[in-house]
């Protein structure tokens, strides 16, 4: 959680592997297009940054975030895709719209995750007001694409240890 005292950019280097042979899928909301793209640039940039080859991270656009579950999925879905990232931007309004679309975003990205049994990530700033967003997709707070992509690859290394899930 990003605040006062955390950087999204900053990270432990505790079960980061190395991922050339991985693909990912990153599925980003349209929706609030300046924060979701610096969040999209993050991601790619700490994904390469750690290894993973160009062409083997896919790209695919959804409308909003309440999108992201489907397009989560519909990569889920995909056998050569390892891991994905579902990024996406919901900024409190004066309705309750704010609540149902954050709550629905949630359930959706994590049923994904253990229908495919695959690492889905949420990175989805869910932020009171586009000040906030912006600190947390580039600004004073780093970036949760940063976050959500370093996620992915410690899940990876997680899954990676033989046996250690094993009971």
């Amino acid at each position: 959680m990003a605040s006062n005292l955390k950087n999204l950019s900053e990270y432990s280097t505790k079960n980061v592997i190395k991922v050339e042979e991985f693909t990912f899928g990153i599925v980003v909301a349209e929706w609030n297009e300046e924060i979701t793209a610096a969040l999209l640039a993050g991601a790619v940039d700490t994904l390469v940054k750690n290894g993973a080859k160009q062409e083997n991270i896919i790209i695919k656009t959804v409308a909003g975030s309440f999108e992201l579950s489907l397009g989560s999925q519909w990569l889920a879905q995909n056998k050569e895709i390892d891991a994905v990232i579902a990024l996406g931007c919901i900024i409190q309004g004066e309705t309750k719209h704010f609540d149902f679309i954050c709550q629905a975003v949630t359930n959706g990205i994590t049923e994904v995750g253990l229908k495919y049994d695959k690492p889905v990530i949420f990175g989805v700033l869910t932020t009171d007001n586009l000040e906030q967003a912006q600190d947390r997709s580039g600004g004073k707070h780093g970036n949760k694409g940063d976050e959500a992509a370093i996620t992915a690859i410690k899940m990876l290394g997680i899954r990676e240890k033989k046996g250690i899930w094993d009971f």
